[in-house]
């Protein structure tokens, strides 16, 4: 078995498949920490010019290849391209026994690399919690950064090592859980995004030249607010019961001009909060109750 590299040890031939924004990043990282690049997978123009960018000097090779000349291979490529790209690699012969291989997903466990497995390699899941933009400033973000890793409890301390020879923190998922924890990455993270997005095209709407520097401020605070005193820091008409302002807001939606992906957000998430308003006794169940009901005779027009 490959052992966890140490600075008494040899650095592990690392291959990168491929260099996209996450492949690259984690390449460069795992380079600094000393591993040897053995060759990179890059297709597009964009990604050839960030392998040259981040990863000078290491061959752009075909994944074949790369795996002929590494001990440990990095998959970093979409979650749909991951499980048929390992079984074509291991079926054809390709894989070596022993090998490592790690990948990025956050969807994924280890049983994406059971053909692998098979043919005798070592799967591990190692997933960054980071955005990437794929340029040199990710490295600096890697620091202090969780990884979700997961991998079987023999060769745990392997992914766990490297995590840390990239500056991040490890923390173990369990396989079972790994769809759930990529539930909730994609859910606040993306959410969020579109959340910003329809908020700042309405503050275009009404006229505001930059609406991300006006929402700005709000949204910084109320995500360091949630972050450190989750659900009791809600505050809002929905929590103040304020039945009116939210017939206000029902009014704006109804505009045939408001987005359909708005309109159904923010209903959504409006009944969302009141309902965790109630749990957490931010709200009682008496001011709850025509909020809730206002919402759903709403939804119930919009479906008629």
């Amino acid at each position: 078995m490959t052992l966890p590299p140490t600075q008494s040890q040899p650095r592990l031939g690392i291959g990168i498949i491929s260099a996209g924004r996450v492949g690259a990043v984690l390449g460069a990282a795992l380079r600094a920490a000393g591993h040897a690049i053995t060759g990179v997978h890059a297709v597009s123009d964009e990604s050839r010019t960030r392998a040259e960018t981040l990863l000078p000097d290491v061959p752009v090779l075909e994944p074949e290849e790369i795996c002929r000349r590494s001990e440990l291979v990095l998959f970093a490529v979409p979650d749909d391209a991951l499980a048929p790209l390992v079984s074509g690699l291991a079926e054809n012969g390709h894989l070596q026994m022993g090998q490592l291989l790690i990948h990025t997903s956050g969807k994924y466990g280890t049983e994406v690399f059971s053909p692998a497995a098979a043919k005798g390699c070592i799967g591990l899941a190692i997933h960054p919690i980071m955005t990437f933009t794929g340029m040199s400033l990710d490295l600096t973000r890697l620091i202090d950064c969780p990884f979700g890793v997961t991998a079987p409890a023999t060769v745990l301390p392997i992914a766990q090592a490297l995590v840390v020879e990239m500056g991040g923190e490890p923390v173990t998922i369990a396989e079972a859980d790994r769809p759930r924890y990529h539930l909730a990455l994609a859910h606040g993270s993306n959410h969020l995004v579109t959340v910003v997005a329809q908020a700042t095209e309405q503050l275009a709407a009404c006229g505001i030249e930059e609406p991300a520097a006006a929402i700005g401020p709000l949204l910084r605070a109320s995500l360091e607010n949630a972050l450190a005193s989750g659900q009791n820091a809600l505050t809002g008409p929905i929590s103040r019961g304020d039945v009116g302002t939210l017939a206000a807001h029902l009014d704006v939606l109804a505009d045939p001009g408001i987005p359909d992906d708005l309109r159904a957000a923010y209903r959504a998430l409006a009944e969302a909060t009141a309902l965790r308003a109630v749990e957490t006794g931010k709200l009682s169940a008496h001011l709850a109750a025509p909020i809730l009901a206002l919402l759903s005779e709403n939804d119930s027009k919009e479906q008629s």
